[in-house]
């Protein structure tokens, strides 16, 4: 482990004073308003909510819901294929829940990984969602709200690339800006827009219950024809759907921060799922009220199809609900990421600034930050989508490495205290689905997924060279300094304990 910095009373108290903090007779930080400099518990079951519907639901449901049906066959198994995958992701939710209210610490997967399998997997993991995955999962979300945002200017026109980037650019660093300010509004934030992408789907759903009530059900005839049905390609639907689901994990990066979090983070969970669950199923029916299989395999994005064929004109607003939506998956990735950070820094495997708290506005201002200059570089240089196939089976290998993690805790340590338990077959159940969809990556390409293992496997060696070898003196007075300047330039000073 790393040797923590020598940044402490002294340096602190003077930046303290500097900045608008005082201390009280017994030593301890304290800003204007006599509240600790800490991160407070400001996630409330409804903001909880909000953080979990706000990342599942991105631009996915809206323009490309094709890759179940396709490899699904019919539209009776692709609904299926629908309900079962938010079955499957209720029971990780559910494991998460219980690792979420047995470990109370904020960091999700990370925190889990270091729990049960120590530091050198966790840092594994950390390293692959720091140097690749996150900052291009960032960015190609962050794309898909840049070019939903600019559609109704440029209607029926192509938008520039390089608009399209400016977009983005502008998007991601407003995100930032929020994240950094205040925790209460990035909330705030979140809500609204969880609120406004339920609009959206509302507005799909309830025309297309009213098309199939009125007996609009010529395309629901022959639903589980099974003429197009290829058993190879049910475990590809599978695996579409699972990534439509991803997201439910994000609350458990904010544990700390969570409003009694035995209580919270399950109900949290659960009522998310449910509700996902029925938009996701509910949208796909009435997407199927309007348009063939044909049809629906056909257009590059379903919502605006859906809505030119029943409501004209009004069409023009659908681009603009898909970019708030895109918008809610970056602020409520961002807002849990930057802890994953945080807490990654407080464990001594990042710089010690990172788990500073700004003295006024109580973030974790340097944590919000580390993404934002690779996010950028990989906008404008990298081949993002190339990316994101390496990584997109590290996802699912994570996640069943921490749900094993899971059973693994249950039998070494068994007298940890677990106010909310699953029944161990659920556990089992999604860990198998997880290395089954890991295989699955290795079957179908060998070539992206073996880079992407290549590229994690670099943690290994990265771990030794900057966490457990002893440095030179030298390097550790030039990392003090260079924590202290940084810790000056952005205002933090670590959390009162």
């Amino acid at each position: 482990m790393t040797k923590k910095s020598s940044v402490k009373d002294g340096t602190n108290g003077y930046k303290a004073a500097q900045n608008g903090t005082t201390s009280d007779p017994g030593g301890k930080l304290q800003d204007e308003d006599k509240t600790k400099v800490e991160l407070g518990k400001k996630v409330t079951l409804l903001r909880g909510i909000a953080i979990i519907i706000g990342t599942i639901i991105g631009a996915g449901i809206f323009i490309s819901p094709k890759g179940i049906l396709k490899n699904s066959g019919s539209i009776g198994l692709s609904l299926i294929v629908w309900i079962a995958c938010g079955v499957l992701s209720l029971f990780g939710a559910l494991c998460y829940a219980e690792l979420g209210t047995c470990i109370k610490k904020s960091g999700g997967h990370y925190t889990y990984i270091m729990e049960a399998f120590g530091p050198q997997m966790a840092f594994v993991r950390l390293w692959a969602d720091l140097i690749a995955i996150r900052p291009a999962g960032m960015a190609v979300i962050s794309l898909a709200f840049g070019q939903y945002i600019l559609e109704p200017l440029f209607m029926p026109c192509d938008i520039p690339p390089m608009a399209v980037k400016l977009a983005t650019a502008i998007g991601i660093t407003s995100i930032m800006y929020l994240n950094s300010m205040s925790v209460t509004w990035t909330a705030r934030v979140q809500i609204f827009l969880t609120f406004s992408k339920l609009l959206a789907i509302g507005i799909i759903i309830v025309p297309g219950m009213y098309q199939l009530f009125k007996g609009e059900t010529r395309n629901f005839e022959n639903a589980f024809e099974f003429n197009n049905v290829k058993l190879s390609g049910i475990p590809l639907a599978f695996y579409s759907g699972m990534y439509a689901y991803a997201g439910w994990f994000y609350l458990n990066f904010v544990t700390e921060e969570v409003d009694n979090p035995e209580r919270t983070v399950p109900l949290a969970i659960c009522i998310s799922m449910a509700i996902v669950t029925s938009c996701y199923v509910l949208t796909n029916v009435a997407y199927c009220t309007v348009m063939s299989a044909e049809q629906l395999l056909s257009s590059e994005a379903v919502a605006v199809t859906f809505a030119e064929k029943l409501m004209g004109r009004f069409s023009i607003v659908v681009p603009v609900f898909v970019a708030l939506s895109c918008y809610g998956s970056m602020n409520g990735g961002q807002f849990a990421l930057s802890r994953m950070f945080y807490v990654a820094s407080r464990e001594g495997q990042l710089p010690e600034v990172l788990s500073m708290i700004h003295v006024r506005r109580h973030t974790p201002l340097a944590a919000v930050l580390i993404l934002y200059p690779m996010t950028m570089l990989q906008l404008f240089v990298g081949d993002l989508y190339s990316l994101l196939n390496f990584m997109s089976f590290l996802r699912w290998l994570f996640i069943g490495v921490v749900v094993l993690g899971l059973i693994y805790l249950r039998y070494t340590k068994p007298d940890l205290p677990r106010p909310f338990k699953v029944p161990l077959f659920i556990p089992v159940v999604f860990c198998l689905t997880c290395f089954f969809m890991v295989f699955l990556s290795l079957y179908s390409d060998p070539v992206n997924t073996g880079i992407g293992f290549a590229i994690s496997l670099t943690g290994i060696p990265a771990y030794y060279i900057f966490i457990y070898v002893h440095k030179p003196k030298w390097l550790q007075k030039a990392l003090d300094s260079f924590n202290r300047t940084l810790q000056i330039i952005l205002e933090v000073i670590p959390a009162e304990q």
